[in-house]
């Protein structure tokens, strides 16, 4: 960026707006709102009615950095470090999965299904909250030697739907926390309980917790798939939600965009061959899992989901399977509810 005369807000965005879209940003107009916005702590609205504003030194300093990361094809969330994700913003870091829009339809679902569960008792989150004691469990067998078990609430074996306690939700594979976090702040008294293989999404995950107040309600556990929950909770969930690593790994290969292969986590991406192989742990961990008239909502690669839904069927315990379709209108997310 040449000297000359003052960079005013005005004047930066033009220049960034053109010089991301020489570099190859699809939308280089918004990229250079968002870095701008983040670097001067104004809103994107803010930015507009400041336009003759100059920037400080240190902020053009901070700005330059930060434009040279994204024409490097860094994406723009781990550039800025946060993400909005429906109703919160979450901190967004290298190394973890970086929430999409499609996610809020498998977010909706889950809803639905707490929804479903508090209207069998004839309740609204949070009257029937009931204080428990604290269980930690280490989860012997896990795929991770390393896992660790935060605390997690427990009120008693074969807790059912029309139970006593909160209504409980189970993420496996939270990441940054967005399904977990907008599940709490959206239905306060449930209570969720998530989870990953992964240290440094549970470290993200936790942080954003804490930052939206949070911790009350969203038990997070290190471990595979379900194997550090604690064993009095099996079996009383009425919700048990995932967004798994889901593209078919020569799809993951030839056909994703390298901004993302070359930077978010294969673990969080690489389903395998048919990208199913994290759903059929989660078909199979399922009725273990989740309470009579309970529901497994999870978002899977579009051209996988007949399969999925087959899969489904064919283990039988159902009472209704279904497939839903995302902002987009193309197929997305499972859902099936358990019979009882």
């Amino acid at each position: 960026m040449a000297a000359g005369e003052p960079w005013t807000i005005k004047r930066i965005l033009d220049w960034t707006s053109g010089y991301l879209e020489r570099k190859g940003d699809e939308h280089p107009r918004l990229s250079a709102e968002w870095l701008l916005a983040n670097v001067t702590g104004l809103s994107r609205v803010e930015l507009y009615v400041n336009f003759d504003e100059p920037l400080e030194a240190s902020e053009l300093a901070a700005m330059h950095a930060a434009i040279e990361r994204r024409a490097a094809g860094e994406p723009l969330q781990y550039v800025t470090g946060e993400m909005p994700f429906r109703h919160i913003v979450l901190k967004c870091e290298e190394g973890v999965l970086i929430p999409r829009p499609e996610t809020e339809v498998l977010v909706d679902a889950a809803l639905e299904g707490v929804d479903a569960a508090l209207a069998r008792r004839g309740g609204k989150a949070g009257e029937r909250d009931v204080p428990s004691d604290a269980v930690s469990e280490r989860g012997a067998g896990s795929a991770d030697a390393g896992e660790k078990g935060t605390d997690q609430e427990a009120s008693g074996e074969g807790e059912g739907p029309d139970a006593p306690g909160p209504v409980r939700v189970l993420e496996v594979g939270t990441g940054t926390g967005c399904i977990a976090l907008s599940i709490a702040s959206e239905r306060p008294g449930t209570r969720v309980t998530a989870t990953d293989l992964s240290p440094r999404a549970i470290e993200l995950a936790t942080r954003n917790r804490e930052a939206l107040g949070l911790g009350d309600a969203v038990d997070i556990v290190e471990c595979d798939l379900a194997s550090g929950v604690a064993p009095e909770l099996m079996g009383s969930f009425s919700v048990l939600v995932s967004n798994p690593p889901y593209i078919p790994t020569a799809v993951l290969q030839s056909e994703v965009p390298a901004e993302v292969r070359d930077h978010e986590p294969g673990l969080a991406l690489d389903g395998g061959a048919d990208g199913l192989d994290v759903f059929r742990r989660l078909l199979e961990l399922a009725p273990r899992t989740l309470a009579p008239g309970g529901m497994l909502a999870v978002e899977l690669f579009e051209e996988s989901l007949s399969e999925a839904a087959e899969l489904t069927r064919a283990q039988g315990g159902w009472a209704l399977v279904e497939v839903r379709e995302d902002l987009t209108h193309r197929p997305r997310v499972l859902v099936a509810v358990r019979e009882g």
